[in-house]
This record gives C-alpha cells, sequence and structure tokens, in this order.
C-alpha cells in the first residue's frame, strides 16, 4: 500500500538505506551528516552488521525486514546498496510504496528490468536517481562545466583509462564491473545533442577467469567524435585517467593526483578550409600546430557522494530530474548489454538503439 512520499514542508527527507554491506556504510554516513536528511531505518538481512556500521549508540531502527521500512509513513526516500540482481524487485517494491528511490549502480541487472522501474517512477512521479558517484566529483563537474560551456571547442574525442590488480569478480566480467563509471560518467558530460550510437568492444581472460579480465570499448557518438575506454582487473598498477580534446583545448584527468586533477592545455592541431586558401593551395590541406599555455584550474575536493546525496534532495524537493536520473542509468544499460553483445561476437561494432539513447 503507497503512503505519503513526502515530508511535511520545512521538515528532513526521512531515508533508510537498504543494505549494509560494502557500499552501504558510505551512504548512512552521508546521509547523517545532509541536513536535508535524517536516516530513520537500516535495512539488512544481516542485523548485527547492520548494527555494527551505525554503532552502540544510534537511535536509527535496524530491521531485516524491507516490508517494515515500507510500511513506515516516515520513511520517504530509499536508498538501495544490495546486489545488482535485486534491484529490481527492492526497488520496484519501495516505489509502488510510494517513496522515492536512490539505486546503486547498475540501475538494474538488465536494460528491460531498468525500463521498468523508469516507467514506474513517472507513472507516480517519484524520483528515480541513480548513483553514479563518479559523475559528482568536483573534476568530473568541472569537466562537464567546460564541454557544455563550449571552453574545449567541438568534442573530437574521449579517452578514459580504468586499470588495476582488482578483484575478479565471480559473477560479472570487467566490462559490467568498471565501465559503468566510465560510461556513466560519459554520459554525464556530453555536450547537448551529442550521444552515443555504436559500440565495439574486445576483450580477454588470460588467466582462465571464465569471463574477460581485460577490455577495450570503442563508441562512436552522433557528432563523429570518437570515445575509447580500456578496463582491467590485471594491471600492476592503479591508473584512473581521462584524456578529453576538444577542437580548442584538451584537458586531461587524472583522478589519483590530488595536487592536480586536471590541466587544461591550449595546444592542438588547427586546418584551414579550402575556402580560406590561396588558389595554389585550393587543393592542399593546410595543417598547423598550436602550443599555447596549460592551465590547472582550482577544484574545492569535496567528497563525491556528499554532493550526490545532496542532488537527491534537490530532486525529490523540486520534482526535477537528478542529473543521474533512472533514464541516465537506462542509457548506461543499453550500452553495456551491446558491448556485452559484441564481445560475443568478437569485436562487431553495434548499433545503439536510437530510442534507448534519448
Amino acid at each position: 500500500m503507497s503512503v505519503n512520499s513526502s515530508p511535511a514542508p520545512g521538515a528532513p527527507i526521512g531515508v533508510a538505506v537498504v543494505g549494509a554491506g560494502y557500499w552501504g556504510p558510505n551512504l548512512v554516513r552521508n546521509f547523517q551528516a545532509t541536513p536535508a536528511f535524517r536516516l530513520r531505518r537500516l535495512c539488512d538481512l544481516d542485523v548485527d552488521r547492520a548494527r555494527r556500521v551505525l554503532g552502540d549508540y544510534s537511535t536509527v531502527q535496524v530491521t531485516a525486514a524491507l516490508d517494515e521500512v515500507l510500511a513506515d509513513p516516515d520513511v520517504h526516500a530509499v536508498a538501495i546498496a544490495t546486489p545488482a540482481g535485486t534491484h529490481l524487485d527492492v526497488a520496484l517494491a519501495a516505489l509502488r510504496a510510494g517513496k522515492h528511490v536512490l539505486v546503486e549502480k547498475p540501475l538494474a541487472a538488465t536494460y528491460a528490468e531498468g525500463l521498468k522501474l523508469v516507467e514506474e517512477a513517472d507513472r507516480r512521479g517519484l524520483t528515480l536517481m541513480c548513483d553514479h558517484t563518479y559523475c559528482y566529483t568536483p573534476a568530473v563537474l568541472r569537466i562537464r562545466e567546460l564541454l557544455h560551456g563550449g571552453e574545449l571547442g567541438e568534442l573530437h574525442f574521449l579517452d578514459s583509462v580504468r586499470i588495476n590488480l582488482g578483484l575478479v569478480q565471480r559473477d560479472i566480467d570487467v566490462v559490467w564491473d568498471l565501465a559503468p563509471h566510465d560510461l556513466s560518467i560519459l554520459d554525464f558530460v556530453l555536450p547537448q545533442g551529442v550521444v552515443p550510437v555504436a559500440v565495439a568492444a574486445h576483450g580477454a581472460d588470460g588467466i582462465g577467469a571464465g569471463r574477460a579480465c581485460v577490455a577495450y570499448l570503442t563508441l562512436e557518438l552522433s557528432s563523429g567524435a570518437i570515445a575509447h575506454i580500456h578496463v582491467n582487473w590485471l594491471s600492476p598498477v592503479k591508473i584512473r585517467t581521462a584524456i578529453v580534446g576538444g577542437s580548442k583545448r584538451t584537458l586531461v584527468w587524472d583522478d589519483l593526483n590530488p595536487s592536480q586533477r586536471i590541466a587544461v592545455y591550449d595546444r592542438g592541431v588547427d586546418v584551414a578550409s579550402p575556402d580560406e586558401l590561396g588558389d595554389e593551395q585550393r587543393h592542399d590541406i593546410l595543417v598547423s600546430y598550436r602550443s599555447g599555455d596549460m592551465v590547472a584550474p582550482a577544484l574545492v575536493e569535496r567528497e563525491a557522494l556528499r554532493t550526490m546525496v545532496e542532488e537527491f534532495a534537490r530532486a525529490i524537493t523540486t520534482g526535477e530530474p537528478a542529473l543521474t536520473d533512472g533514464r541516465s542509468g537506462l542509457r548506461v544499460l543499453s550500452i553495456l548489454e551491446a558491448a556485452s553483445r559484441s564481445l560475443a561476437e568478437g569485436g562487431t561494432m553495434i548499433k545503439l538503439d536510437e530510442g534507448h539513447m534519448a
């Protein structure tokens, strides 16, 4: 049965976290530190684990029963940090109970399941948000600002590397484990009207894990630009970088360099159009190289998860879609499914459904 999903005017939003495992404690900490929310409940099948997350003196209620959480009229929103295979059932139950929902990435295990969640939220006028945490880092917010504002010019390419000696997952390959971060960032920063239209994926399983442990994704964009993503569980070094090349400037993001996460280079290649050339040069392309300054924009360091939680509150309060709403989660799932198909077909370029990317 649906209950009131909105707090009294000016009152904090009552929230429950479902899942006290790897990510749940981070959500608990940030909801407790955000004035817009009041953490009411923590739900986990392992009640003792949930109590340890909260500490001995917490007044937050602990339960193993999701129905109990959803029946609480003081819970207006639910944050889900359970395995991806459970996202559909838990999120659907929360939406049907009239709760706003935040879901850890990925939005669901499949595109079809994610679509059910988006449609249910739309029918009920509820906020559905995907926790694409990396999108809320100061660096990615600045990249979005520079691309959307035109400071980098027209996007020519984006190259992303996310590699480390990581935990080989038992149920998913490296694409589904690591690429959602990069795909959500790509979706977040792309200029208005630019969308992926096709993807090809190549992978390898050098250790006999039974699934790809190293993979390369190549995405064609509607503007003619290209994006490339390298994900890898087997690298002895950890690298988190992205290069965003524009017609005016090129940006380099090194997430592991806190002293200079972003550098913007006024360096590149200029090509004169035939109309700008003299008669004798009409059929020649004139290439010139630009070598200007490098600027490292100052970023105010802030925990991304705090900004994400505040965005969830803004979406609930205003009724406007979150920056990483359910549809952004759907677009990521669409690319992941197409990439899986490409992997199975030996790297075939798979066209993306235009309806899926809208």
